[in-house]
């Protein structure tokens, strides 16, 4: 039986950072001694993403971002193009090959962090910590037995819920005939696609030079598309709104991410937590999850640097939560027209300032401000309606 301290079982974006954080500690006595378990090559090992955020000055994965913007964009279906000057934000670009290859490096040169590849089958509480069961790389299998297990895999299936939408997305890396991209500003949301029945969809643009970017289409609505339907609906988007003319797809990424009220819980034994958008790093009204992943680890790093009981924090404030389930249910229920919303919110509200409010950093008053920019009876029906509506597990498709 192999034993640690820790235990981190996933090696995505939330298993990588809290790997990294551990890694860089300070060398003391008693740091403590960590496994990272990563899957083995196949369906189980994340796909390649593209995960963004925004913060003011440098960060601690400078060395991974491949790009990043200090002015955004969202295109409202019709009429004048938002521009927002975000300074002294940045919104940076990292794609997981680079994030993977950053954190690897730093991983080999620390003596705390092993890396293991591992098939996880259970983890089970037992008194004085936890016991992680596994089959390695040639399937033989084994036992890690540690104080504390972080478990950052996705959930087989969400927890019921009042409200839950899918942000579904599709993209491709292109590489153009001619310089066809303004490498100065990010398109955020553009909503001159075609609009879902329910639902709504958008552009994204992420131009890393002025013939390359990521050009994703995107819904927020209760089924994903079939591949065929996701693959017109990129092509219409780069060919028929942008007009990007001859043009090379170099790769494709394809994601869903689960936007729902549910609580998720982040403890599920004395020893055995949930981290990442397992343990609800996700902030429900956006998708964003990269920010909400650095807190809980920086939060769980720093606890067992001083001796005390790491329990992952809640990624996001009870008064966001409750501001998201609103929203989430004012959009599933077309009570709200999204692009009309999400246009207004932008144009009226200074784009730094709203940022800073997604993510979950602005005081009660700037959140009532923003709220106010909302359709304000279509918001309240929908919190009234919050309270008779009863929690239903996800029929997931």
């Amino acid at each position: 039986m192999l034993e640690t301290d820790v235990a981190v079982v996933g090696a995505g974006a939330a298993g990588l950072s809290l790997a990294h954080r551990l890694a860089r500690a300070a060398p003391a006595a008693g740091q403590p001694s960590v496994v990272l378990l990563d899957a083995p090559p196949g369906p189980l090992r994340p796909p390649r993403r593209t995960w963004c955020f925004w913060e003011a000055g440098r960060g601690r994965f400078d060395a991974a971002v491949t790009a990043s913007w200090r002015h955004l964009r969202v295109r409202p279906p019709s009429g004048p193009v938002i521009d927002g000057d975000i300074a002294p934000l940045r919104y940076k670009m990292i794609r997981s090959d680079d994030f993977e290859h950053l954190v690897a490096h730093d991983l080999a040169a620390s003596p705390a962090v092993r890396r293991m590849e591992a098939t996880v089958e259970t983890v089970e509480d037992v008194p004085g910590g936890a016991l992680v069961r596994l089959r390695d790389g040639d399937g033989r299998p084994g036992v890690l037995r540690a104080r504390w297990v972080f478990d950052s895999r996705p959930l087989g299936s969400l927890p019921a819920a009042r409200t839950t939408l899918l942000q579904h997305f599709h993209g491709w890396y292109v590489r153009t005939a001619r310089p066809a991209f303004d490498v100065r500003a990010a398109e955020l949301m553009d909503f001159r696609v075609p609009q879902p029945a329910e639902g709504l969809a958008f552009g994204y643009v992420l131009p890393v030079g002025r013939d390359r970017a990521l050009v994703e289409y995107t819904e927020f609505s209760r089924r994903p598309l079939s591949p065929d339907r996701y693959a017109a609906a990129v092509r219409h988007y780069a060919e028929e709104v942008l007009r990007l003319g001859e043009l090379d797809v170099l790769s494709t990424e394809t994601g869903v991410i689960p936007m729902t009220d549910a609580p998720m819980p982040r403890q599920t034994g004395e020893s055995v937590f949930r981290i990442g958008a397992a343990g609800g790093a996700t902030r429900p009204s956006t998708g964003y999850t990269f920010a909400g992943l650095q807190r809980q680890t920086r939060a769980v790093a720093a606890a067992l640097g001083q001796g005390r009981r790491p329990v992952p924090p809640p990624a996001h404030s009870a008064r966001s939560r409750a501001m998201d389930a609103v929203l989430l249910r004012a959009l599933d229920s077309g009570r709200a027209d999204g692009p009309a919303l999400f246009s207004r919110l932008f144009a009226q509200v200074p784009m730094r300032r709203l940022l800073l409010f997604l993510d979950g950093r602005t005081r009660l008053h700037e959140d009532l401000a923003v709220g106010l920019h909302a359709p304000v009876g279509p918001m309240l029906r929908s919190a009234l309606d919050l309270h008779t509506l009863p929690r239903r597990p996800f029929d997931a498709p």
